[in-house]
């Protein structure tokens, strides 16, 4: 899907000098190269990232996953359903109340712990964006200065032949 993104980006830029030539194959492979390139700054910071987590970053991170899925939702639902099936007095529904309010506590710190770790490598992505764009902006310049260059020789080349011609 980011290739596709990458691509239209790159197609876009290009729509805007209608002189040249716009070859798809060549922007799909150079967003396909762009897009290899980030996904692997990507998974090295990954993996530097899960090497800095502690057993407790972890845990938060799997309980996170765990209490936003479908299989919590039913184990949740079960287990309720079979505590008001099993006893239904006054003081078993405060125990459920004040059992639910304890989990819900630390449940919620954990997935706290969870976002704030998912957010910190969000940022570090987008500085990675941030940096790939900046470096690849100064090559684009770059390359235009050479064939701004490469151009001007060519005309003082040509107004050379036309002297001596």
């Amino acid at each position: 899907m980011r290739t596709l993104d990458s691509e239209e980006l790159l197609l876009r830029e290009l729509e805007q000098y209608p002189r040249k030539k716009i070859n798809k194959d060549d922007v799909h492979r150079v967003a396909k190269m762009v897009n290899e390139y980030q996904g692997k700054i990507k998974a090295y910071l990954h993996e530097q990232q899960e090497k800095k987590a502690s057993r407790l970053d972890r845990f938060a991170d799997r309980v996170a996953i765990f209490g936003g899925s479908w299989w919590f939702v039913a184990i949740l639902a079960l287990v309720l359903m079979i505590w008001l099936i099993m006893d239904s007095g006054r003081t078993s529904m405060f125990m459920l109340s004040f059992s639910l309010s304890i989990f819900t506590a630390f449940q919620a710190a954990l997935i706290q712990l969870s976002q704030n770790r998912q957010a910190a490598k969000d940022k570090q992505e987008q500085m990675l964006d941030i940096a790939i764009n900046y470096k690849a902006e100064q090559e684009n310049l770059e390359i235009q200065e050479m064939l701004n260059e490469i151009n001007n020789r060519l005309t003082d080349l040509e107004k050379k032949l036309e002297e001596d011609g």
